[in-house]
């Protein structure tokens, strides 16, 4: 599944036809995405588990992987819950949210646990504790589940979503282009942690400890890209420092000169230069937000 403007990448990428990719005509988060693509997989095969996996997800052991998308999707299956891998946290981080892992469910699907509940991104002393205490899980959004049970949790506690969807079921016909964008347009904009895991009674988590990363930031594309103390990266375009390290600079064309300074992240794009520091790129939605009050959402 892709927005329009990454559905030809994506397919390029996986080699996929145009048929098996879904594209979404606007954004409306994660739950929104789900629906969909969980009915136009059930219209096909009514007993197929899915596997969704909504963030830009850096995992190098691919063995470590599969297995545990295997277990989690054959729990999913037998015991018809909602399986989110649980990643086992290294630091305490106030980017990502929690889950807090409660009893282990049995015999019949060892490692699993059930969730007692979610948590959004915490302050730096919270989430400290959050390490220290050994049961909170970083939560991922790596989800296992089959489309039957995903669709009956998203119907009972998003009702106002499945008004949105609802004409999507019961069809084995894809919509049509028109179809979909109003849809889409009726559709909330929530995740699905929101409207779904953070109140179904089905939910259970696998604790995986396998390295894992969200390149979803500055920060964290720094950090798989070893950026650290005494160390710059430059993705693209051309870095001159001086007195400087522990930088990560995007640009173009331009000759990127920095004096003196650490920790930054810069970004120079056709439409906007970012300077921002790395602890706080996670914040740049906060900046997102104040251009389009501003009337300049068409910056990226």
């Amino acid at each position: 599944m892709a927005g329009h403007e990454h559905a030809k990448a994506v397919r390029a990428e996986t080699g996929l036809s145009a048929r098996r990719v879904l594209v979404e005509p606007m954004r409306r988060n994660t739950a929104m995405a789900i629906a969909y693509a969980a009915s136009r997989i059930r219209a096909e095969n009514p007993d197929a588990v899915m596997v969704a996996l909504p963030a830009d997800h850096v995992i190098p052991d691919q063995r470590a992987f599969r297995a545990a998308i295997r277990r989690a999707a054959r729990a999913a299956l037998e015991a018809d819950v909602l399986v989110t891998l649980g990643v086992e946290p290294r630091r305490p981080d106030t980017g990502l949210g929690y889950i807090q892992r409660g009893l282990a469910v049995g015999r019949k699907s060892p490692g699993l646990h059930r969730v007692r509940r979610f948590v959004e991104k915490p302050n730096e002393k919270t989430a400290r504790r959050y390490l220290q205490r050994g049961d909170y899980l970083w939560n991922v959004g790596i989800f296992a589940w089959s489309v039957g049970t995903i669709l009956e949790e998203l119907e009972e506690h998003a009702p106002d979503l499945q008004r949105a969807w609802g004409p999507l079921l019961g069809s084995r016909r894809r919509p049509t282009a028109e179809q979909l964008h109003r849809i889409y347009r009726r559709a909330p904009s929530v995740s699905i942690d929101v409207a779904v895991l953070e109140r179904s009674r089905r939910v259970w988590t696998l604790p995986v400890r396998f390295h894992w990363n969200d390149v979803g930031t500055w920060a964290s594309l720094a950090e798989e890209l070893g950026v650290k103390a005494g160390r710059s990266r430059s993705v693209a375009g051309t870095l001159v420092e001086c007195d400087s390290s522990a930088n990560l600079v995007w640009s173009g064309r331009r000759t990127i000169a920095l004096l003196g300074v650490e920790g930054i992240a810069v970004i120079d794009t056709p439409d906007a230069l970012l300077v921002a520091r790395l602890e706080k790129s996670s914040d740049v939605r906060k900046l997102v937000a104040q251009l389009k009050a501003s009337g300049r959402s068409k910056i990226t």
